[in-house]
């Protein structure tokens, strides 16, 4: 065979475009396989099918003029008043109200058996339109703009781990206090670092060094360019191996009415301090604690300080302050950023014992990307601390964490967790965590106490912060 030819396999098509989502849209619809969709693309069937499986989304769509019941039982289950607030206590099966599902401790997800085989979507299902279950459907304009989301933030970032910078972030620090530039220490240290000049300039300016702009010779008196970006940190993919979301449904199924701490960061000013929200369900109590960075080392150092505190609380018994840190942190469920790519950290605490294979005294798990609804407790949240700490309007400027305390922050959440709640039948967060947990652990852990309730204040004022309007709207008003 001559050298110029080449066989099938040595040809590589190019990407899915949108045309070709589209057609695997229209195919679905009208009820094709993959093999047939593959054969009419030109393409190979693994390619369509991972495609399918990977673009595809679940959807809560229900069915007209039936109750939105997803439990495995519920057409002999004869349970009732399950739901101890339901307004609607009639003498008839919980089976038959839409709240079942959330609330009974039996509940276990019947899932379609046709999701789990070819085509594995609902495009052409003849039942949609009737069936209850969570619904799977694949949508080519969705799908090409989630591919286009996942191509763009595959590119952007460090693609550094936390080890990595720190082989040469200390000696680059200590180098330019004496007041070398980052030419010559690259220049003087060949091999050291993974990366070019451009980019440690641009890592500078990101904030993600120990030497800052304002470190450099010359920095200061040279502006940024405007075209230039703020660089974040990449989240490590690997650390979601054996957590996945997934894994967590299982167990939920497997544990009805089972405790889950939902964990995630709030920013004010972009690239400032940020707040570790931490909530515990069902009591809804969340704690925070301000944190230097949005960084993996940060959030694993306000762990060991809640493991602290507990160790203090028992007189520095660490065997009871072990246990109640299994007892807080069974299941923790956040997402995939990059403050939260070292879960080793939060699950096996320094000096922790445990009998048995698994060494974890907690385990964590992440919610699939793009899925905030997954931990909606905490996002909700996150709307009474915006109360205090408003995010930025077209008008006002965001508020910045960076001149706040701990203190501040803790009587923040006295505030939001002494806030009775519709949903917790008027009680208040603080109340109910202190009957699960006790007060102490509130307090002298988590720094909150209780408020009275004509004493709550949920306002900028609270923390004497004032909204600023931004230049913008100032000079139009004056007209200039």
């Amino acid at each position: 065979m001559d050298m110029d030819e080449t066989t099938p396999k040595d040809k590589k098509k190019p990407r899915l475009t949108a045309l070709n989502r589209l057609d695997i849209e229209a195919c679905l619809n009208d009820g094709m396989r993959p093999y047939a969709i593959a054969k009419r693309l030109g393409r190979d069937v693994r390619t369509v099918t991972r495609e399918i499986l990977a673009r595809a989304k679940f959807a809560n769509v229900g069915a007209a003029y039936r109750v939105s019941n997803k439990c495995v039982r519920r057409m002999e289950c004869e349970r009732r008043h399950v739901c101890p607030t339901c307004l609607h206590r009639r003498e008839r099966p919980c089976r038959l109200c839409s709240r079942c599902n959330s609330h009974c401790p039996e509940y276990r997800e019947d899932v379609c058996g046709r999701l789990r085989s070819s085509p594995f979507v609902c495009n052409a299902c003849p039942d949609r339109r009737k069936c209850v279950l969570t619904k799977r459907f694949y949508r080519g304009e969705a799908a090409q703009k989630d591919y286009k989301t996942v191509l763009s933030e595959s590119r952007r970032g460090v693609n550094l781990t936390e080890e990595e910078i720190g082989k040469f972030d200390g000696l680059m620090y200590e180098l330019v206090k004496k007041g070398q530039s980052i030419h010559a220490i690259m220049a003087g240290n060949p091999g050291l670092f993974p990366f070019c000049e451009k980019s440690a300039y641009r890592y500078v300016n990101g904030n993600l060094l120990l030497t800052k702009r304002h470190n450099l010779p010359r920095a200061c008196s040279i502006k940024p360019r405007k075209g230039d970006k703020p660089v974040e940190a990449k989240a490590d993919k690997l650390c979601r191996v054996g957590r996945e979301y997934a894994r967590y449904q299982a167990k939920r199924a497997a544990n009805p009415g089972m405790d889950v701490t939902e964990v995630d960061t709030l920013e004010g000013a972009r690239g400032g301090k940020c707040l570790l929200t931490i909530i515990f369900n069902p009591t809804n109590f969340m704690a925070a604690f301000l944190l230097e960075a949005k960084t993996s080392a940060c959030v694993t150092a306000a762990f060991g300080t809640i493991l602290a505190r507990l160790a203090e609380l028992y007189d520095g018994d660490n065997g009871m302050a072990f246990g109640a840190y299994e007892e807080l942190f069974s299941t923790i469920l956040t997402d995939l950023g990059s403050e939260f790519t070292d879960p080793t950290a939060i699950e096996c605490p320094a000096l922790a014992t445990k009998e048995g294979p698994d060494p974890r005294l907690v385990e964590l798990y992440y919610c699939e990307p793009y899925s905030a609804w997954q931990k909606a407790h905490v996002e909700r949240n996150h709307e009474l601390i915006r109360y205090v700490l408003p995010k930025a309007t077209a008008y006002t400027e965001a508020a910045s964490l960076d001149g706040l305390t701990q203190d501040d922050v803790d009587l923040m959440m006295s505030h939001v967790n002494s806030y009775p709640r519709r949903i917790l039948k008027d009680r208040t967060p603080f109340d109910l965590f202190a009957e699960k947990f006790g007060a102490d652990i509130a307090e002298k852990v988590f720094g909150i106490r209780k408020v009275s309730p004509n004493d709550i204040v949920l306002k900028p004022s609270l923390l004497g912060l004032e909204v600023r309007v931004k230049e913008w709207v100032l000079k139009d008003e004056s007209g200039r």
